[in-house]
């Protein structure tokens, strides 16, 4: 029975692009969480006043990939100790997040931060908030850079996150 996760960590065509490259990754949709405005548009989300957090939703197989595998994706794909900031993305939008979908999931999510925080020279500033609904984002937002490949963001913000994907998680990559 496939799981979802919900994360958020700069812009979400990132976060898409790297999510729909691991294995066991069923489905991946670049959308809204967090917030407090009901059925939010790009332009209002990116003004930064609806609360909501630019994020992926993934639904995977956990016998195919665990919520740890990709925890491990996540934190390693952006920088978790930056507050409203991924890159050239600022405002409250782009925070790094985890909206968890039950009370275990949380709990898993806050034993994994604990664990990894070691590991940064500085204090991880992930949000965990329990996902009160999960808004998509407009069509032209999904599968964004499968589709824009060579758009100038994709090249010099997307790129170097897959590489990276590639060189340091080629286990957890579908084939």
């Amino acid at each position: 029975m496939s799981e979802k996760a919900t994360v958020a960590g700069g812009c979400f065509w990132c976060t898409e692009a790297v999510f729909e490259r691991v294995a066991g990754v069923e489905s991946v949709v670049s959308g809204y969480a967090g917030g407090d405005v009901a059925e939010p548009t790009y332009d209002e989300v990116c003004s930064g006043t609806t609360g909501h957090a630019e994020c992926v939703q993934i639904t995977y197989d956990p016998e195919a990939v665990t919520c740890e595998d990709l925890l491990t994706v996540h934190f390693a794909t952006h920088d978790p100790t930056t507050k409203d900031r991924e890159g050239p993305d600022v405002g409250s939008q782009y925070r790094s997040a985890v909206f968890t979908h039950d009370e275990n999931q949380k709990e898993r999510v806050a034993s994994f931060i604990e664990e990894l925080a070691a590991t940064f020279d500085d204090p991880i500033v992930t949000e965990i908030e329990p996902l009160d609904v999960f808004y998509p984002a407009e069509e032209y937002h999904q599968d964004y850079y499968a589709n824009n490949p060579n758009h100038g963001y994709c090249t010099v913000n997307i790129d170097p996150k897959i590489q990276k994907l590639r060189n340091r998680y080629q286990e957890l990559l579908a084939t």
